[in-house]
């Protein structure tokens, strides 16, 4: 299937908000309650429409939150369009630690990265610990866009890639994003598959033997 574009994402955040479960919500649209603590890195894709008829691929990385592993997800920062930085609005201590996410973020990413800053498991309203005006509030300080979302029911889990896919193309149509330059996390025009991912060693649904309650 032919595309206008192909986006590369990174999910970040720390380990147990739901990164895993919300590509899995927006790729598969299911919920899986106890999932597989990611190792290194996962990937999903999936064809969006923007504008009614731009045909969009999303490459989306999903990056282990452990400290263990971040000297590798460093590395997908690079080349990444987009960014979903994702904190459990029931655990304050996921809040605390965007401030190091984000730095780390505009540290080793290009700069007209798109970064969406996503409060998660918004399902779970009775256990809040951060309260949606912190959560805008941090994203308007910091330039981003904001949603809290839950990878449970699917509430604003699409909106929440599709305005990141959206931001996006604006910069391109504005010519804020050199579109020629693929270390800007784009790819023009291409049919089928998207081939090499340009980001480096890629493993797709890697599966770890611990377990965790992911959202």
């Amino acid at each position: 299937m032919s595309y206008s574009y192909l986006f590369k994402y990174i999910i970040i955040g720390d380990t147990g908000v739901g990164k895993s479960c919300l590509l899995l919500q927006f790729t598969d649209k299911r919920f899986q309650p106890v999932h597989d603590l990611t190792i290194g890195v996962e990937f999903g894709a999936r064809m969006v429409t923007l504008d009614g008829d731009k045909l969009v691929k999303l490459q989306i990385w999903d990056t282990a939150g452990q400290e263990s592993f971040r000297s590798i997800t460093r590395s997908y920062y690079r080349g990444a369009a987009g960014a979903l930085l994702v904190y459990d609005i029931t655990r304050r201590d996921t809040f605390q630690h965007l401030s190091r996410w984000l730095e780390e973020a505009r540290q080793h990413a290009q700069s007209n990265m798109v970064i969406m800053l996503i409060g998660n498991k918004n399902d779970l309203e009775h256990r809040r610990a951060v309260s949606t005006e912190e959560g805008r509030q941090f994203a308007e300080e910091n330039g981003l866009v904001f949603l809290e979302t839950s990878a449970k029911t699917a509430y604003n889990v699409e909106a929440a890639f599709i305005n990141t896919a959206e931001k996006i193309h604006g910069k391109i149509l504005s010519g804020e994003i050199d579109v020629s330059n693929e270390s800007h996390g784009i790819k023009v025009g291409m049919a089928g598959n998207a081939g090499g991912s340009g980001l480096p060693g890629l493993q797709e649904r890697s599966t770890g033997q611990q377990k965790g309650g992911c959202c």
